[in-house]
């Protein structure tokens, strides 16, 4: 294989990587605001969904240069949702 071929590669692989990561964390930010609408609402909500997505994210993360997210607590969701009262 020529050297031109095994970069295109690499970076179509890239690609597909880092576009996989920006709909994760796009779909992480959505649970992560629709916790928050609940929690202001005083309703009931879990970060299970959050955290299926982290842990997708973070596998990700470990075989590229992506940056790796925390795993979300309720009580994390509560103090933010405190912090903007």
């Amino acid at each position: 294989m020529s050297v031109h071929k095994a970069l295109t590669l690499h970076a179509q692989k890239q690609n597909q990587v880092f576009t996989e990561f920006s709909l994760l964390d796009r779909q992480r930010e959505d649970y992560i605001q629709r916790a928050i609408e609940l929690c202001k609402a005083e309703k009931d909500f879990t970060t299970d969904q959050i955290n299926q997505i982290t842990l997708q994210i973070n596998v990700l993360a470990n075989q590229r240069f992506i940056p790796t997210r925390k795993l979300v607590t309720p009580q994390m969701v509560r103090s933010y949702v405190e912090s903007l009262k």
